[in-house]
């Protein structure tokens, strides 16, 4: 049994079809990418697994329960979190309220504790930055954040979208690097990334999007090796 499955969902935004029958199946453990120009249905997948865009047709499973239409702050419960593409971090609350605020459906005052440590062990500089508004913050140091109070609801499955946008390429890697330390310590990730060659570095499997369809799935290192994929999206 799978973690998620995703089954021929369809996806709209008023009379657009952003999503045309995708399917995905995402195992327990991995981190799986989906790759793709602007405007290929990554962003929206991630927003129709998390409930904020529902799917007017198909199935989404996760831990084999369907939540096609379960509203958002449930899935958030069931273990999914998603940190958003832009960040979204609230400008004027701290780096501590910003984090805590991923917390909120919780109640576990001690494994709160201890999951705000791992956060800080994660990302050092959120530490030093604890007092700090969120808004006063780099990009690079937002998007730490935005994956920091993601990880804040203790989710099974942590929904990324675009990591590395707008960030100065040396806090990309960093970024990476942490990217790779939070699968290897449990959490399963669906990442959406522009960057096709990070997003190869650090995930197992792929699917390429394209307008609205599943173009093509593999293993991050077959994807990486085709010669369509490397035209296309790695520069080649």
């Amino acid at each position: 049994m799978a973690l998620l499955e995703v089954k021929d969902i369809h996806t709209f935004y008023g009379n657009i079809e952003a999503l045309k029958g995708i399917s995905l199946v995402v195992e327990e453990g991995e981190c799986v990418t989906l790759i793709g120009s602007n405007g290929a249905g990554k962003s929206s997948t991630l927003r129709s697994i998390s409930g904020l865009t529902p799917p007017r047709q198909g199935s989404i499973r996760f831990k084999d329960k369907e939540i096609t239409e379960t509203p958002s702050q449930e899935i958030v419960s069931m273990g999914v979190a998603l940190s958003p593409e832009g960040r979204h971090v609230f400008p004027r609350m701290t780096v501590y309220e910003n984090l805590m605020l991923g917390a909120y459906l919780r109640r576990d005052s001690a494994e709160i504790s201890s999951d705000l440590d791992r956060v800080f062990s994660l990302f050092p500089r959120l530490k030093e930055r604890e007092k700090q508004k969120g808004g006063t913050m780099s990009g690079g140091e937002q998007q730490m954040l935005a994956i920091g109070r993601a990880l804040m609801a203790q989710p099974t499955l942590l929904l990324l979208d675009e990591p590395s946008m707008g960030i100065a390429p040396i806090l990309v890697e960093r970024i990476y690097e942490t990217i790779a330390e939070i699968n290897r310590q449990g959490t399963t990730i669906l990442l959406v990334e522009q960057n096709a060659n990070f997003a190869l570095d650090v995930s197992s499997r792929g699917y390429v999007l394209e307008t609205g369809s599943v173009a093509l799935s593999d293993e991050s290192e077959a994807l990486r090796e085709n010669p369509e994929v490397q035209k296309a999206y790695l520069g080649a």
